[in-house]
């Protein structure tokens, strides 16, 4: 598994974790990216994998991003292949 698989894996990971946090409310969370951001920063090894530690607010800012990009342009595909893409690029020199 290259690195933007193993980070499609920690962002599925991350979406049952959250889901199962969330479970409350149905998953439901407005501020869903704060949560992910610390998850993947603190309890994953995303860092490692992109060979540098991403400040919390840009991550949070980039999941958004990634997020509303997503959304516009391809809502029927998997989106954690498309954010690992996304992080890939942002942050692996």
């Amino acid at each position: 598994m290259d690195h933007q698989e193993r980070i499609a894996a920690l962002l599925h990971e991350a979406a049952a974790t959250h889901h199962v946090v969330y479970r409350i409310s149905d998953g439901e969370d407005p501020d869903w990216a704060s949560w992910y951001a610390d998850w993947l920063l603190h309890l994953s090894e995303l860092p490692d994998l992109l060979e540098t530690r991403p400040v919390r607010s840009h991550l949070v800012r980039d999941l958004v991003e990634l997020d509303r990009s997503h959304r516009a342009q391809a809502p029927d595909t998997a989106w954690e292949p498309c954010y690992a893409a996304g992080l890939m690029d942002r942050y692996r020199s």
